[in-house]
């Protein structure tokens, strides 16, 4: 096992500096299940994609970077076991060249397997779950140093793959796959607001990803993305009076699409069409700051509403938002958990402090609407008033102290967010 003093101790984004003393770089479960057994306080750092804390611990980290991604594909149980370090993108990749497929991808295609299943990370669809319901095995080491094998069915199971990183190092995932199938992507410009509004079932059910990029200023969406299938519904000739993009376009306004997956139409496989970037590229310097709230189907015009008449306060401090869908799951602590839902994503200019200063307000307007804040990114609600938004929080709760008494993989961001004054 290699051990190395934290060299580089921010994340992508460059908004936050790990605590952490040193960071392990484990090459195998002995090495991993070692460093975990010794550690008095231990996390694991994925891809550091998170804008947050949620990552950090105040003794060890260890990163699977230098595990062997051991990618072992079942195809009469259409599965794939996948170390948990391991990038989507490289990850779809191998199945593609296997004939196989992911159900979804997330706009980057960079981030890790582990770290975006525990944070409940997601694409878009109406009938896509996020990326951690297509779970169905977890290998993790726990607190102990012990190895733990769970799959779907096993009693806690739902509680345990959106974990927050609080339940034991997850090394090993084993997901559900399907035959590949090939994908084409259409950008409509300059939507009128008002028409998806008047029917938006029918405008985020036009293919089978949707994304509505948008500054929450004025009468109309300036993108309109849409990944179809081919292999199902015709492919959608218009988008509620949308102007049909002839060049291709980077979801922030006045940035080259270089980096951007194939658009215009031009059908190619789902492992280069469902992420917006593309694995080759880094999407962008690291520059800006991400927050998202996911909200109930029933409410998404209202939420879209409220962020409307909030523009001239969000609109300044903005790069880009994008709107998407995602279908219910039972999975406890998922932004989706039992309900269908849209997210609500802010790509912010790098001004933490005022960012930071606008989203109670962003929090207390969509609090009525049941709002659940995605886990990896910047938002200002704490344990407090999570707990009654999930119905399932006390049983993660009391999960996580049954695999953890000692806390052991407790940080900052669990204290916070989960435990808050939890008796243990």
């Amino acid at each position: 096992m290699i051990e190395e003093q934290v060299q580089d101790r921010l994340n992508w984004a460059g908004n936050y500096e790990y605590r952490a003393r040193t960071i392990d770089y484990p090459t195998s479960l002995t090495d991993l299940r070692r460093a975990v057994a010794g550690a008095t306080r231990i996390s694991v750092l994925g891809s550091r994609h998170s804008f947050n804390d949620i990552a950090d611990s105040p003794g060890t980290l260890v990163s699977l970077d230098r595990f062997d991604p051991g990618v072992e594909v079942d195809e009469a149980a259409l599965t794939v076991t996948v170390g948990a370090g391991v990038r989507y993108g490289i990850l779809a990749e191998h199945l593609q060249r296997r004939g196989f497929a992911l159900h979804n991808l997330a706009s980057l295609p960079h981030i890790s397997i582990g770290g975006a299943i525990a944070t409940a990370t997601h694409g878009s669809g109406d009938g896509n779950g996020n990326l951690a319901t297509a779970v169905v095995g977890l290998e993790l080491v726990t607190a102990s140093g012990d190895v733990l094998i769970v799959a779907k069915g096993d009693p806690d199971f739902e509680g345990m793959v959106v974990g927050l990183g609080a339940l034991g190092i997850i090394h090993r995932v084993t997901l559900s796959i399907e035959p590949s199938f090939d994908v084409r992507q259409d950008i409509f410009t300059d939507v009128p607001w008002d028409a998806v509004l008047e029917n938006y079932d029918a405008a985020t059910s036009s293919a089978y990803s949707v994304s509505l990029f948008t500054d929450w200023a004025g009468d109309t969406i300036s993108q309109a993305w849409l990944k179809s299938r081919t292999d199902s519904a015709a492919v959608p000739a218009e988008f509620h009076g949308g102007a049909p993009a002839r060049r291709a376009y980077h979801p922030v306004p006045g940035m080259a699409a270089d980096h951007c997956t194939q658009q215009l139409g031009v059908s190619g496989p789902w492992s280069d069409r469902l992420a917006h970037f593309r694995l080759a590229f880094v999407p962008s310097s690291g520059q800006e700051l991400q927050t998202e709230y996911l909200v109930g189907r029933e409410h998404a015009v209202e939420a879209i509403q409220r962020m409307r008449t909030l523009a001239p306060k969000i609109t300044p401090l903005l790069q880009v938002s994008e709107v998407r869908s995602m279908a219910a799951d039972e999975l406890w602590l998922s932004n989706n958990y039992q309900r269908a839902g849209i997210g609500l994503h802010f790509t912010w200019k790098p001004l933490q402090l005022e960012v930071e200063a606008l989203l109670p307000e962003l929090e207390a307007a969509l609090a009525p609407l049941g709002m659940r804040p995605h886990w990896g990114k910047l938002f200002a609600a704490d344990a407090q008033q999570l707990a009654p938004v999930y119905p399932r929080f006390d049983d993660f709760r009391k999960l996580a102290q049954r695999m953890d008494p000692e806390g052991k993989l407790r940080n900052a961001f669990l204290d916070r967010k989960v435990f808050g004054t939890f008796a243990q």
